[in-house]
C-alpha cells in the first residue's frame, strides 16, 4: 500500500487517481498526524509526503517514521522548493525529493525505485 500524505484534497485525489492506476493500493491522509496514527496498525509499503502542512508537517512526519519504522521508504514532494529542504529530507534518509508540480512519470518511477530493497 502507498500512503499519500498531503493536505491539499486536489493533490490528494491526483495522486491517488494516478497510482491506482499505475496499479498501486493507495492510502491518503490528509495529515501528518492522521497518517502517524494510523502507520502503528498498518504499515505501508511506501510515503509519498508533503512538505508543508499545518501541525504535524513532513519533516516531522518523515522523523517519527524513521524511528518507528525504519525500513519503510519515502518520497518527499513539495511545492516549496529550497536547498535546505532538499538537504534536510535527503539526509534523513528519503528516497526522492519531488517539487510540485510533479511529472507522473518522474513520480511513478521514483516510487518504484524506493520500493526496491
Amino acid at each position: 500500500m502507498i500512503a499519500v500524505v498531503d493536505d491539499d484534497p486536489f493533490v490528494r485525489k491526483a495522486l491517488e487517481r494516478l497510482l491506482r492506476s499505475a496499479g498501486f493500493s493507495v492510502e491518503s491522509f490528509p495529515s501528518g498526524a492522521e497518517f502517524l496514527r494510523s502507520a502503528d496498525d498498518r504499515e505501508p509499503d511506501c510515503v509519498v509526503l508533503d512538505l508543508h502542512m499545518p501541525d504535524v508537517n513532513g519533516f516531522e512526519v518523515q522523523a517519527r517514521l524513521a524511528h518507528a519504522h525504519a525500513g519503510v521508504p519515502v518520497v518527499v514532494i513539495t511545492g516549496h522548493d529550497t536547498p535546505e529542504s532538499r538537504s534536510r529530507v535527503l539526509a534523513g534518509g528519503a528516497k526522492s525529493y519531488l517539487s510540485k508540480p510533479v511529472d507522473e512519470k518522474t513520480l511513478l518511477k521514483a516510487i518504484d525505485a524506493a520500493m526496491v530493497p
